[in-house]
């Protein structure tokens, strides 16, 4: 058995990108300098000469602080380092608590042992405990570097209270040092509290802090040794926004180049927990099995300096803030747009009015989606006004979209249009994964570092787009088959592609999409089953459910077989199976899921497009005027693409943390296809009656809606 895993290890090692090890030597010395706050469009040579310079002998990238909260304070920052995993000291988060001397160079953390009674922070000194193991000692200067640093117990070996006045030999003491440089929050807490910090600051105050930081920073850098690794991170927020951070690596190798780290797949992104397998990696010290955390890797060469690289890695936050802001407004729009053309289009069916206006407005709402990914094929967050931009990006190609879909020599066929919209969806979705998702990055309809729930791979809302447009052009070209008597290889289409799509959503370091696999399953089976022409009961359903699971585990198993550098979060997940933490993720997971079902931009989705398709199937006449039953007679197996739509997109919704998302974008680009097709072969039916010189409402197609 042991063989066999290996072997499977070797395998993986080959198929899979294996994560390159931190630039940083091992057996060094490293000292952590957290400047919380600190973002890259603080930086300029006149206000932070210190900071500036460093960043020249840096490698330099963004550092994604999100912990549990959706803002991360200082408290939370420090105490991530410490566990290795994201954590959050609840609702009285603010600055870390101070140290007390403990008669010697070292001190303790007061009450430490409330993370582990009343916080929940289980992993609290899991840094600091691995440093002493290990035999080695801890320095630290303030007191948010106390809590990094700290072991179980709440001791460090040597403890100074800030940079200033610090004696000589202080950090040069032990291998792994870390510094606490508070001058950007310090000074503007009242009552023990964080204010809106950067909202609250004048320019000239900003500047102020910004110069004192400078000061301390460049106070430990003049006292560092000769041979210590740098690392700076501002390790946390301190407004009501998150923002991406400043984070840079001095070695020897490191000017010039991008900082990122295997656990977001990106060159220039890094997470908190990253900071603290660096900071053992360097020293060569063991990481322990919960540090879920990568050591930073300095990445490809930068060209233009210093300046071209904060000028970029400010963009980068600009294009994250855009999408955090609009998120919101870019969801109740396509809320809007949604309800208002199901009742449109439900009141003009009832009449038998407008038919061809529905069909050109459900095709400009499916065309919606895939623009949000192909916006990002330009630069539009470099523009003045990058929401303008944003928008104008979106709207472009979502009315050419379009507008081929209905020109193209597709046309005649009432599947064309749909399977061109289908066919752009799932081949930019396709192409996206294989070459490292940078259309989902900063996509309203994607992730972005600056919320810090995803960094790559497949989202929730990309997968049911992908799901959908998939399983839909999968049945188009089974239409083609069956229509060529060969249902045999129609089934076989469906299976080969849905299984592939399947593949490559959920593969580690490729969509890495845990919840998808488990969703996509049941999907592909019952439009298969339907085409073939079998039943499919609730027994069946269920097995497929079970086969999403058991498939999905198998991957994730595979990927823990791999060394934890290697892993990503569905290898990381089976660890969390074995030691007991699993339930915790999985309590957390469902919590936002539920959540999701009080959206009030996503619910209405869901509800009118369930409620059109219940009643339009129950009352064809009444509510459409026979259009869905035109769809499904023109080709059975779209009808069996659109149920095996929903079974993806429920069980998507119950097994994602995004839940009614995942269902609400399934049924936003599935159904208006389906009513286009049905619009047009309603046409096409009454138009072919009215050659013949019959009464196209005496045709059995159309007597449907009488």
């Amino acid at each position: 058995m042991r063989r066999m895993f290996a072997a499977l290890a070797l395998v993986l090692s080959v198929l899979w990108p294996v994560a390159a090890q931190a630039a940083a030597p091992a057996q060094g010395r490293v000292v952590l300098i957290g400047v919380p706050g600190l973002q890259w469009s603080d930086l300029s040579p006149e206000i932070t000469p210190d900071l500036w310079r460093l960043a020249g002998q840096s490698a330099v990238g963004s550092l994604s602080v999100r912990a549990v909260g959706r803002v991360t304070c200082p408290y939370d920052g420090w105490l991530t380092v410490s566990a290795g995993i994201r954590s959050a000291v609840g609702y009285g988060c603010g600055l870390p608590p101070v140290p007390e001397q403990d008669g010697g160079p070292g001190a303790v953390i007061p009450d430490y042992d409330y993370l582990y009674r009343v916080a929940g922070q289980k992993n609290a000194g899991t840094l600091g405990e691995a440093v002493h193991t290990a035999g080695e000692c801890t320095a630290a200067v303030g007191p948010g570097a106390a809590l990094a640093l700290a072991d179980r117990k709440g001791r460090v070996d040597f403890y100074a209270s800030s940079a200033t006045g610090l004696p000589a030999d202080t950090l040069g003491r032990c291998r792994v040092t870390a510094v606490d440089v508070d001058d950007l929050i310090r000074p503007y807490v009242t009552g023990g509290r964080l204010p809106d910090v950067e909202e609250a600051l004048t320019p000239q105050q900003r500047a102020a802090a910004l110069r004192r930081a400078d000061a301390q920073v460049g106070a430990v850098l003049n006292a560092l040794p000769g041979d210590a690794t740098v690392l700076l991170a501002g390790l946390a927020d301190h407004g009501a926004a998150p923002h991406l951070r400043t984070a840079m690596m001095r070695t020897a190798d490191a000017p010039g180049r991008s900082l990122g780290a295997a656990s977001t797949h990106r060159e220039d992104i890094t997470l908190l927990p990253d900071i603290t397998a660096t900071l053992l990696a360097v020293t060569g010290i063991p990481t322990p099995p919960a540090v879920i955390g990568v050591p930073w890797q300095a990445g490809g060469s930068r060209t233009g300096g210093t300046q071209a690289a904060r000028d970029e890695l400010v963009n980068a936050d600009v294009a994250g803030q855009t999408i955090r802001k609009a998120g919101g407004i870019f969801f109740t729009t396509v809320a809007v747009l949604q309800v208002a053309f199901y009742v449109t289009a439900f009141l003009l069916m009832r009449r038998r009015r407008g038919l061809g206006g529905v069909r050109v407005a459900a095709l400009a709402l499916a065309s919606v989606p895939v623009s949000t990914y192909l916006v990002n094929l330009i630069p539009w967050h470099h523009a003045g006004i990058p929401v303008l931009a944003l928008v104008g990006g979106i709207a472009t190609p979502t009315l050419l979209l379009a507008a081929v879909a209905l020109a193209g020599p597709w046309r005649r066929s009432p599947l064309g249009p749909l399977t061109a919209v289908a066919g752009v969806t799932a081949a930019v979705l396709a192409g996206d994964l294989l070459t490292g998702t940078p259309l989902q990055l900063n996509s309203v309809m994607g992730y972005t570092a600056v919320v810090g729930a995803r960094y790559y791979g497949l989202g929730n809302i990309p997968f049911a787009l992908f799901a959908t447009s998939v399983l839909l052009l999968a049945t188009a070209i089974a239409h083609w088959l069956i229509g060529r008597g060969r249902k045999t290889a129609a089934v076989a289409v469906v299976v080969a592609m849905g299984c592939s799509a399947m593949i490559l959503g959920g593969w580690p370091g490729v969509g890495s999409d845990f919840g998808g696999v488990i969703a996509f399953v049941p999907g592909i089976a019952v439009t298969a089953l339907l085409i073939a022409g079998k039943r499919v009961s609730i027994v069946k359903l269920g097995a497929f459910c079970a086969a999403g699971g058991i498939t999905v585990m198998a991957i994730a198993y595979l990927d823990y077989l791999r060394p934890p550098a290697s892993q990503t979060h569905l290898g990381r997940f089976v660890g969390q199976v074995l030691t007991g933490e699993a339930m915790e993720v999985i309590g957390r997971k469902l919590g936002a899921m539920l959540g999701t079902l009080l959206s009030p931009n996503l619910m209405p989705i869901v509800i009118t497009a369930a409620v059109f398709l219940v009643y339009a199937l129950l009352r064809p006449g009444a509510a459409s005027a026979g259009v869905l039953p035109a769809a499904f007679d023109h080709s059975p197996a779209l009808k069996a693409g659109l149920l095996g739509t929903l079974v993806s997109g429920v069980v998507g919704m119950l097994v994602n943390d995004s839940g009614a998302a995942v269902l609400s974008m399934a049924l936003a680009l599935g159904v208006p296809l389906v009513l286009s097709v049905g619009i047009k072969a309603l046409h096409d039916g009454a138009a072919g009656y009215e050659e013949a010189g019959q009464d196209p409402a005496s045709s059995s197609l159309v007597s449907r809606s009488n």
